[in-house]
């Protein structure tokens, strides 16, 4: 039962991540100049993020020789943590550069 509403409000973070990533990219669209749509760019953004994360963590992980489990058992799905922790943090990065950037201007 708690599987279900974790997945659920994993989804639901999802989704209210790539609608703060497409609110920025729709605020500077210019027509003439982009042929892609402010959701694939979102989508992209995010997969790029996480992606970089992902490389950070692992360059880290190997330079100070942790011992990290290539699998873990969480709510009956093996996940890679690393990839997970990365997706995690690409996920919440919009809505941190959202706080930062209205506390910078006022």
């Amino acid at each position: 039962m708690y599987s279900w509403i974790i997945l659920l409000g994993l989804t639901l973070l999802l989704i209210l991540s790539l609608l703060e990533r497409f609110k920025h990219f729709r605020q500077t669209y210019n027509a003439g100049d982009i042929n892609s749509s402010p959701l694939s760019l979102a989508l992209q953004e995010l997969i790029a993020v996480s992606g970089g994360i992902y490389l950070s963590l692992v360059m880290l992980i190997s330079f100070l020789k942790l011992d990290i489990p290539e699998k873990i058992l969480l709510f009956q799905i093996w996940i890679d943590p690393i990839a997970s922790i990365s997706i995690l943090l690409s996920i919440i990065q919009p809505f941190f550069m959202n706080f930062f950037c209205k506390n910078s201007k006022g």
